[in-house]
C-alpha cells in the first residue's frame, strides 16, 4: 500500500498528506551484546514491532532501552544505515528488518 502511496505522490498524481497515528510492522534484530535489550521470550535475535510511519532507527532503539551509544553498526534490509540516515524520519517501510551490532572489537 505504502509503495503505491508513494508512486502516486512521486508522479504528482496526488498529494501527500500527513499521516497520523498510522503504524506498521517491522522487525529489529540485536546482535552480540545488544540481544540482551531484547524482551524475555525473543527468539533469534529478533522482535516484531509496531512503530509509527514517522520513527528513526535511533527511536525504535530507545523502544528496547539500547543506549545510543552502544549500537554501532545498522543494517536496514541488508544495507548501511549513515549516521545521518539513522535519523531520518520514513526511511524504515513496513516490513523492514533493522539489524544492529555493537562495537566489535578482536584480532
Amino acid at each position: 500500500m505504502y509503495l503505491i502511496w508513494d508512486s502516486l505522490v512521486s508522479a504528482g498524481i496526488i498529494k501527500s498528506v500527513p499521516l497520523v497515528n498510522v503504524t506498521m510492522q517491522i522487525t529489529l534484530k540485536l546482535y552480540a551484546t545488544l540481544s540482551e535489550y531484547l524482551p524475555a521470550g525473543s527468539k533469534k535475535h529478533r522482535i516484531v514491532l509496531d512503530i509509527s510511519h514517522q520513527e528513526t532507527a535511533y527511536a525504535i532503539l530507545a523502544r528496547c532501552d539500547v543506549p545510543k551509544e552502544k549500537a554501532h553498526l545498522f543494517l536496514l534490509n541488508g544495507v548501511y544505515l549513515t549516521l545521518e540516515q539513522r535519523e531520518q524520519p520514513t526511511l524504515i517501510k513496513a516490513g523492514d528488518t533493522l539489524a544492529v551490532w555493537p562495537p566489535v572489537a578482536g584480532g
